[in-house]
């Protein structure tokens, strides 16, 4: 949809046909006075239906509001998921880094004037551990994961990951 269209149709849709132009109202924007503020999808969600994914109570990145609504965590699951959440981001962003440095190594090894056969070994090992890493994290998550849920939060968490909803 071109983007243009999302403005041209909430300003229609606020403002209707009751603009000081127009003669009617106190001269004032009437709908739009009293119109909420927030992202688009948080006002224009049903009650109810959880549209907002509970953003006013966290406060919190994405992932940590998606799955404290789909699980239904109480406060101190969600406490441990953030710090779960957390640890693995780290984790994550390390094992960037250290990619990164890997295809730096590798570039140099191609680059020189003979193939640094070593020096390529040793890049493609640093994303081996890396990766290595990364896996010992998301194991190590999903066990404390499993530790934090009760049977029925495991469920749906194994329905989430099943489904590819949630990717880890």
């Amino acid at each position: 949809m071109y983007p243009g269209t999302m403005y041209w149709w909430m300003r229609r849709r606020w403002e209707g046909d009751c603009r000081p132009h127009a003669g009617c109202g106190s001269g004032g924007w009437s709908r739009r006075e009293n119109m909420p503020r927030g992202r688009w999808s948080e006002r224009h969600a049903a009650p109810g239906d959880g549209g907002d994914l509970g953003a006013g109570a966290f406060g919190v990145r994405r992932p940590l509001r998606f799955l404290a609504f789909k699980l239904d965590l109480d406060e101190r699951q969600v406490g441990e998921l953030a710090r779960i959440l957390n640890a693995l981001k780290t984790e994550r962003a390390q094992a960037e880094v250290d990619g990164r440095r890997a295809m730096a190594g590798l570039a140099d090894a191609v680059a020189a004037t003979t193939f640094d056969a070593t020096g390529a070994a040793e890049a493609a090992t640093a994303r081996v551990r890396a990766a290595e890493r990364v896996r010992d994290a998301v194991t190590k998550a999903l066990g404390e994961l499993h530790q934090l849920l009760d049977p029925e939060q495991r469920a749906r968490l194994a329905y989430l990951i099943r489904t590819g909803t949630l990717h880890i």
